[in-house]
């Protein structure tokens, strides 16, 4: 189950752990569709170079392809999977759908050849694929016979489809949908309008406590809702009603009568972020039963291959920063719920039954590296697959996915630091790749090495982990400029992960430092709420702890040190300047800098204040600000290069503003990179973009390398 931490990866929080794993959204482009062509590589723009350029640079970032999504088939003899492959032309990454024959490694297109193909969901009897495609226009929901290779569109629906999922006899297909209400009238211009007139457009008002969201915009009215539609066409049935939101992923009873589905049906649903229940929906009638009850959130129900049992995860909500989500068994009527890893001190993302009964999979983070674990309903625990990859491509965080073949086999994302998510395959043994996506590439750019190192902490001696990516053709007992490169969340992780921001910023000739300050995942529960109420805090003690390690190792250059990082590491990185003068120069990109408007402008206003600082702004205004970067302002002397995207609702743009306005006015050398149309999940997910964000950044720590001296004050009058 993904982290949904409020500053992470891709996925962003909205709960204080790792939240139910969603099956991935659409892509950005599949509102619409796209040319009947593949992506176009960045290489097919023609160059006046004599030989390749063996530096990998912003025009790569067109060239590059990563795998996600693998499902593997019933028997284990396919894989159908989601390659995402930047184009040049849209400047976006495109979405199609390929089949890998496990046995031969052959691969064969599927879907995405007129349009952006996604979430493939193989039938019960592996003879089928249903998935969602915009050919045509909108994102509808196919179907694919393997042997025949026909495809059939099933669907015409206005909003796109998404938690498919197949009734165990075939016949039919669930899914969830938005279901699009009247939004809130008040007053009406008058009714006078003349023929032809331009008229500005009309009010827009709002209701909703959460009224707009980030890579979405202003909400639309509506709910979500779960709809069945016959497998071979047929009008879709609508199943569940009322004002509240009924996701997903949904799970078919054994007998094809129930279907098992999350919901926070409470009147105080929109303020209360966090929980959810688990509803059994009686197919025929459409009666909903809650079959968990408890103050947090449970999600992810899955129903074991014999029936008797449902799989979910979850926790009690302590009002913490995090929580570990464990994994739970219930029978079918929610009774005998019982938690299997009590011990285990890791967090559940992504679950699936053993074929057998006897056992549950999910995949989990441990010290900044991604496995999959088989988890029997004794409690034992083993591992059964490591190296997933997946979490990004401009930054090394955790991540990936699998799935499972009723033999064991297993397909998942994984790659290496210097290689992006491929799919793999392991069946009880040493995994294999399968593709390899980036073969041209690779085949002639040198990409800087990935070293682990690690520190105990200047605060309280605990272990603090990290990774150097060191320049190509590093040379040893070279020193070297340092960019320390902190993630966001701030609950999240990075790890020995593919990063184009880091490889950039290494072919630039920098040593760029990932780490993972207490707060991070992976390490516990514990280590992770050593920011509970407290952050920005000691986190700043761990990461200067690991510069120095990086100094001392000879790698860093003291008298070159340069901070950067995103969302919670924008955070981070204010409040260091804020604390010292040892860096050349520093770029926060989308960062919070006062935890006041933060809290009342972001789109998890129910979340902010009572999980991460025990309080609302006029509750204890004074801890607000005592942990707000803007409270240090007056302390830098950094020149600060402030980076958000135009479009960004999860730390609002006024956030970078307030910075660099404050930041003007000391006189500190300073300016704002707005990146237009980007949302804060979506800041790299133009090619074009990332590239330009990251030249930016490399081109203000070269204007600073030699430092900045502020002016002397001026003589009092």
């Amino acid at each position: 189950m993904r982290n949904m931490a409020l500053f992470g990866a891709s996925l962003l929080f909205l709960s204080p752990c790792a939240a139910a794993a969603q099956e991935p959204e659409a892509p950005a482009e599949a509102s619409a569709a796209t040319p009947a062509q593949p992506a176009m590589s960045g290489a097919a723009a023609g160059s006046a170079r004599t030989g390749p350029e063996r530096r990998f640079t912003g025009e790569d970032l067109f060239d590059l392809a990563i795998a996600a999504d693998p499902q593997i088939s019933p028997d284990g003899r396919h894989i159908a999977y989601v390659r995402r492959a930047n184009d040049i032309m849209s400047d976006k990454a495109v979405s199609t759908i390929w089949l890998i024959d496990t046995q031969t490694g052959a691969e064969t297109p599927v879907a995405g050849q007129d349009g952006s193909a996604f979430s493939p969901r193989w039938s019960p009897d592996g003879k089928r694929l249903a998935y969602a495609a915009t050919e045509g226009g909108s994102p509808q929901l196919w179907v694919r016979w393997i042997d025949g290779g026909e495809a059939v569109r099933l669907t015409g629906l206005p909003t796109s489809p998404s938690s498919l999922a197949w009734s165990p006899d075939g016949r039919s297909i669930a899914y969830t949908m938005l279901v699009k209400d009247e939004g809130p009238k008040l007053g009406k211009a008058p009714a006078n309008k003349p023929e032809g007139a331009k008229w500005a457009e009309p009010l827009e008002t709002y209701d909703l406590l959460t009224y707009r969201a980030d890579g979405e915009g202003y909400v639309e009215p509506g709910f979500e809702k779960i709809f069945v539609v016959p497998a071979t066409g047929g009008a879709p049935r609508q199943l569940t009603f009322g004002p509240y939101h009924d996701t997903g992923p949904v799970s078919w009873a054994r007998d094809g009568r129930t279907l098992y589905f999350v919901a926070n049906r409470k009147p105080d649903w929109q303020t209360d972020p966090v929980d959810g229940e688990i509803y059994a929906l009686d197919v025929a009638s459409g009666s909903v039963t809650p079959l968990t009850d408890r103050n947090g959130p449970d999600a992810n129900p899955l129903v074991s291959p014999n029936g008797q049992l449902i799989a979910y995860v979850g926790f009690d909500d302590n009002l913490r920063a995090y929580e570990n989500a464990g994994i739970y068994v219930m029978n079918r009527d929610g009774s005998g719920h019982r938690n299997l890893t009590p011990s285990w001190d890791f967090s559940a993302d992504a679950i699936q039954w053993d074929s057998d009964s006897g056992g549950i999979y999910a995949q989990y983070d441990d010290h900044g590296e991604t496995r999959v674990a088989r988890v029997g309903l004794d409690g034992s625990v083993r591992d059964v697959a490591t190296g997933l990859s997946g979490g990004g491509l401009d930054r090394p965080y955790t991540g990936g996915s699998f799935s499972v073949a009723d033999n064991d086999a297993i397909a998942f994302t994984g790659g290496t630091a210097t290689r992006p998510a491929e799919v793999q395959y392991a069946r009880g043994g040493d995994a294999r790749m399968l593709t390899d996506l980036n073969r041209s590439l690779r085949a002639v750019k040198a990409f800087g090495e990935v070293r682990k190192i690690s520190v105990g902490s200047s605060h309280d001696g605990k272990p603090i982990e990290g990774w150097l990516t060191l320049p190509p053709g590093y040379t040893e007992g070279r020193r070297v400029p340092l960019i320390l490169e902190i993630h966001g969340g701030p609950f999240a992780a990075y790890g020995p992960h593919f990063s184009t921001d880091n490889q950039l910023y290494a072919a630039a000739g920098y040593a760029v430092l990932s780490a993972n300050p207490r707060g991070s995942t992976s390490y516990g529960a514990a280590f992770a709420n050593e920011i509970d109420k407290a952050y920005p805090g000691n986190d700043y003690f761990d990461l200067i702890s690991i510069v120095d390690r990086a100094i001392e190792l000879g790698i860093a250059d003291p008298d070159a040190l340069f901070v950067t990082g995103g969302s919670g590491g924008g955070v981070l990185t204010s409040w260091i300047v804020g604390k010292t003068n040892r860096f050349k120069a520093a770029a926060p990109q989308k960062p919070v800098i006062n935890w006041t408007t933060q809290a009342l402008t972001a789109d998890g206003p129910a979340f902010f204040g009572p999980y991460w600082l025990g309080a609302m702004p006029w509750e204890k205004p004074e801890l607000f600000w005592a942990r707000s970067p803007l409270s240090l302002v007056g302390n830098v002397a950094t020149p600060t290069l402030v980076v958000v995207g135009s479009e960004d609702y999860r730390t609002p743009v006024s956030e970078a503003e307030q910075y660099y306005t404050a930041l003007r006015l000391r006189g500190v050398p300073t300016a704002l990179v707005k990146v237009p149309g980007a949302s804060h999940g979506g800041i790299a997910a133009r090619p074009s973009q990332s590239a330009a964000k990251a030249a930016a950044i490399l081109a203000w720590f070269e204007k600073y390398r030699g430092g900045w001296t502020p002016p002397p004050a001026s003589p009092a009058n």
